[in-house]
This record gives C-alpha cells, sequence and structure tokens, in this order.
C-alpha cells in the first residue's frame, strides 16, 4: 500500500512540475486567460496561499473520517467473537447513539430549532453544513462507548489512541491528499 501511495504522490508532484512548465508556456503564447506559476505573481500565489488552498473543507472531511474509522477499528466491534461483554456493550453503544439522536432532534425538528436556518429551514442551515462532523461525532461516540463497555478502551490514553488510530494508519493518504489539493488549486489559478 505504501509503494502505491509513493506512486500517486510522485505522479501528483510531476504533474505539478509539468503545470509549472505548461503554464509559463503557455502564458508565453500569450493564450487567454492563462496565467504562468512562474510568474512573480504566480510564485507569490504558489507559496502565500497554499496555506489556505490546504485548509479545506475536504482535507477537513478526510481527517474527520480517519478519525472515525480507526475508532470503529480499535473499539473491537469488528472483531468475530461476541462474548456476554460484547453484547452488553453493543447494546449500551445502540442507546448512547439513540441517546444522541435524540439530542440531535431536539436541535433540529421543532419550530425555531437551534440548528434551523433564519427561514426555518434543515437546507441550508448550521445542521446541513455541520451533517459530517454530527455523523462523525455519533460513530465515534459509539465506537468509543463500545470499546470502554466491552473492556478494550479502558484509560484516557486508550481512547486518545482510538481515535488517533485511523490518522496514524493513513498517514501517506492525508500527504496525497494535501498534495492533491494544491494541485487542483494550482489549476485553478493556472485557469482562471
Amino acid at each position: 500500500m505504501n509503494k502505491l501511495m509513493a506512486r500517486v504522490g510522485a505522479t501528483i508532484v510531476i504533474f505539478q512540475v509539468l503545470l509549472f512548465i505548461l503554464s509559463w508556456i503557455f502564458s508565453a503564447m500569450r493564450l487567454e486567460g492563462v496565467r504562468s506559476l512562474l510568474s512573480s505573481e504566480g510564485i507569490r500565489w504558489f507559496f502565500g496561499a497554499f496555506a489556505g488552498n490546504v485548509a479545506s473543507s475536504w482535507l477537513v472531511s478526510l481527517l474527520l473520517i480517519l478519525i472515525a474509522l480507526g475508532a470503529l477499528q480499535k473499539s473491537g466491534i469488528f472483531d468475530g467473537g461476541r462474548g456476554y461483554r460484547d453484547r452488553i456493550a453493543l447494546r449500551v453503544s445502540i442507546i448512547v447513539l439513540c441517546l444522541f439522536g435524540m439530542v440531535v432532534g431536539l436541535l433540529t425538528l421543532p419550530p425555531h430549532a437551534i440548528l434551523l436556518s433564519a427561514t426555518g429551514e434543515l437546507f441550508p442551515s448550521a445542521f446541513s453544513r455541520s451533517l459530517l462532523p454530527i455523523i462523525i461525532f455519533a460513530v465515534s461516540l459509539f465506537a468509543v462507548v463500545f470499546g470502554m463497555m466491552s473492556g478494550r478502551l479502558n484509560t484516557l490514553s486508550d481512547i486518545l489512541g482510538a481515535l488517533s488510530n485511523g490518522l496514524s494508519r493513513s498517514a501517506p493518504l492525508v500527504v496525497i491528499a494535501i498534495l492533491l489539493i494544491q494541485f487542483i488549486a494550482s489549476l485553478g489559478f493556472v485557469f482562471n
């Protein structure tokens, strides 16, 4: 898997370098709507906008999904054995998930609920903008409660390890995402 990720990363870097060169050639040919990444404006943009480009909702979504997947994996919910303790843990986790769903329902369903838009709609609203984080929090909460009740997550350190497990295991994917986000932003700059 790491070899594949390394190849994908190298390919994105090669495309980024090619985009630098091609943008310079196309702008030298005076093609309309093409800006060069090798111009003073392009170099200032590339370095100055890098952090802003990478700080995107795509990267945050990826990080949140990796947190939830890591928590699920470390909680032991997918382990084969289903002893008495696991069955109790599953029931308690489902009850906690239902309680969380009720809280979200109370924040969204009544008229003039806090997470509704100013016009009383769910879409678009604070709820619709936070739907992925709400789902990720619910999945992570379910996984942590299951792990605690089943005895697989006994300490705060275990819980933190479970929540960071997906991030540490998928660190190459995060690097690929950063390279890809910057490449796409560079395409947008060049072909404005």
